[in-house]
């Protein structure tokens, strides 16, 4: 038996790259926030981004005490 995985490589044109991308304006930004304490720990994160396609964003907040 052959476990050895299958490979198939494939050449994209230019159409099919603008195709997959979008071929769209894109832009995007992100920050975070990192505060210990002896006490507790913070951290938060945001992101967004925003193409032609559409709008996305993210948020997360994570806290640790002693």
């Amino acid at each position: 038996m052959n476990l050895a995985p299958q490979v198939e490589t494939v050449e994209l044109s230019e159409s099919d790259l603008d195709s997959v991308t979008g071929a769209g304006v894109t832009a995007a930004g992100s920050g975070g926030l990192q505060l210990e304490t002896p006490l507790v720990g913070l951290c938060a994160d945001v992101a967004a981004v925003a193409s032609a396609e559409g709008v996305g964003s993210a948020a997360a907040v994570h806290t640790t005490a002693a």
